[in-house]
Order: C-alpha cells, then sequence, then structure tokens
C-alpha cells in the first residue's frame, strides 16, 4: 500500500468496565467493525493509559479494534495503584477481558512497554495470537533500565538534570529508589511533583525533534502519576518475570506472524533492543525508521505501523 498517515478519528461503539480482583476496575472499549478482524491495542508505560488516536492505525472498516486501560493507569480504577500488579495479572486481564468479549484470537499490537507485555501475553497464550506488531522494544534487561535512569544524560543533559535535580544529591546513586519512595508516599505534594518530574523527563527524551505538545501531556497529573508510579513498581520488580525471560521464550511465539518496528534515533528504548529481539525471532519483520524516535506519534513511526495492520490484514 501506499505511505499513508493515521486512519481518520472515530468514537468507540461500545465501552466498559472489566471488574478484576480487587481493587482493580478496567476500562475497556472497542470502535470500528463490530464483525471486523480482532486487534487488542496494548499501550505502553506500564502506567501511560490509552488515547483517543490509538485507534487511528486502524482501517474501521477491516478491524474490531479492542483497547483497555492496564490495571492503576488511564480511565482504570484506582489510578495509580501498585497492588496486586504484576506482568502476570495483566496477562490474566487480557484473557479476562477476550472471554469478555467472546473472541477466539486476535492481533496484538504495542509500543514500548505494550511491546514487552505483547510479548509476555503471547508467550503466554500463543494460541490467542493471530499476529504481533510491536514498536520501540522494551525487554527491561537491566542495562536498558541504566539506560533510562542514567544513560540518556548523554542525548538529553538538561532533561536528565531536571530529572536528577528533583532528588537529593545524596540519594542520586539510586534514582529509582529514590523516586520510588516519593511516589508511594501517600501526601500528593510529595508524590505528585516526583510524578511530573520522572513523567516528563521520559515525555522530553521520547521524540527526534522537540515537542512541547508531547512533554505537557506527560506533565499532565493523570498521565504522570500512572506511568511513573508503575514504571518505578515495575522496573523496581524486574517486571515480575526472571532476566532475559522475554528473548529466551522466544521459541513459543515463532510461528506467530510478526512486525517489529523501530525508530532509529530512540532513546527511551535504544535499538539495540530490538536488534537482539530481531536476532531471536529472524521470522519477524524488522524496520528500522530512519528519521524517528520513541514517540508512536512520529510521522514516519506512524506510517510504517499502519503500514504494518494493512498487511497483517487476513493474518
Amino acid at each position: 500500500m501506499a505511505a499513508r498517515d493515521l486512519f481518520p478519528p472515530i468514537d468507540p461503539y461500545e465501552t466498559g468496565r472489566l471488574a478484576a480482583d480487587p481493587p482493580h476496575d478496567l476500562y475497556w472499549e472497542q470502535s470500528g467493525r463490530p464483525d471486523g478482524q480482532p486487534v487488542l491495542f496494548l499501550h505502553g508505560g506500564p502506567g501511560a493509559g490509552a488515547a483517543p488516536d490509538h485507534r487511528r492505525f486502524f482501517d474501521p472498516r477491516h478491524y474490531r479494534i479492542v483497547i483497555h486501560d492496564q490495571r492503576g493507569a488511564g480511565r482504570s480504577l484506582p489510578l495509580g495503584e501498585t497492588v496486586g500488579n504484576t506482568t502476570q495479572a495483566l496477562i490474566a486481564d487480557i484473557e479476562r477481558l477476550r472471554l469478555r468479549l467472546d473472541i477466539e484470537r486476535w492481533h496484538v499490537f504495542g509500543g514500548s512497554w505494550g511491546s514487552t507485555l505483547s510479548l509476555a501475553y503471547a508467550q503466554a497464550h500463543p494460541e490467542r495470537v493471530s499476529a504481533l506488531i510491536l514498536r520501540g522494544i522494551f525487554l527491561c534487561r537491566e542495562a536498558e533500565l541504566e539506560w533510562f535512569l542514567y544513560g540518556m544524560r548523554q542525548f538529553f543533559p538538561e532533561a536528565w538534570a531536571a530529572f536528577a535535580g528533583a532528588i537529593p544529591e545524596a540519594e542520586r546513586g539510586d534514582l529509582l529508589e529514590a523516586y520510588y519512595r516519593r511516589l508511594m508516599d501517600p501526601d500528593r505534594h510529595v508524590h505528585l511533583p516526583a510524578a511530573r518530574a520522572w513523567s516528563v523527563y521520559e515525555g522530553a527524551c521520547s521524540t527526534l525533534l522537540p515537542s512541547p505538545e508531547t512533554v505537557a501531556a506527560f506533565g499532565e497529573d493523570r498521565m504522570a502519576l500512572g506511568l511513573a508510579r508503575l514504571e518505578a513498581h515495575y522496573f523496581r520488580n524486574g517486571i515480575f518475570l526472571p532476566p532475559n525471560a522475554l528473548l529466551e521464550q522466544i521459541g513459543r511465539i515463532r510461528r506467530i506472524p510478526g512486525v517489529i518496528v523501530q525508530g532509529r534515533y530512540d532513546c527511551v528504548c535504544p535499538p539495540v533492543s530490538a536488534a537482539d529481539l530481531h536476532s531471536a525471532w529472524p521470522e519477524a519483520d524488522y524496520q528500522i525508521v530512519p528519521d524517528a524516535g520513541h514517540s508512536a506519534m512520529e510521522p514516519g513511526i506512524r506510517r510504517a505501523l499502519v503500514a504494518a495492520t494493512e498487511r497483517m490484514k487476513g493474518a
């Protein structure tokens, strides 16, 4: 197909709530064609939540587009809740939603943390996944966490200075623990400034060219709290999976059609992780977008993802 940008904006034809184990209550929605090919969108973060534009990666005349906000994220409640919030619980929620919607198999589409969760879900339930479309690969290895917390300073020293500067100098040797303590503090005057500093740092490093709109979105209170608190929670716990598990278990999904889209200048999730994933999974189509960073909304990334959803029609 010819390169194109996102599909036109659409509204959901159905929204609902899914009761998970207490205290979690999850938001979900469906848009597009009710009898179409099911596709599940998994948002990033963890904790970022989904947005209306995420529906627009899929042709609404073909796809039955399912989106939900993961535990503690977006419109799911309680916001930023870490109790019972594990990768295994998120996988169980996806299965609970699949059964609620009476879907046998679906495409799974995820970027950043969404790529992590997509891989974990597909490896747990390969028989339920008809295709994988992944962007901005994150495998939560120790080097990736170190890069996020300290390494991005090499390319975004101003953003890192603000991020580290929110923590007293004596605590900066372990930024993850320092932020975690503040993010989990019940006082909003403690956890909200920490959440904004963490989230704005990520937003500022997410695009190839400066994007004040992206930074502003990441600084909004609900987005910042869900994102920062859950990222710190998952990072601190190694995403509740053994080290390197997502690569070691790749044999479980080798036969699933896959596309990997990666921005060449992605500083949040550097391309080495996508390259390592493709090395372990050579059957997947691997695309480097030469003029993009991390954000799914960069023009080259958008076009590559829409092309992937078009190519996977009928898979």
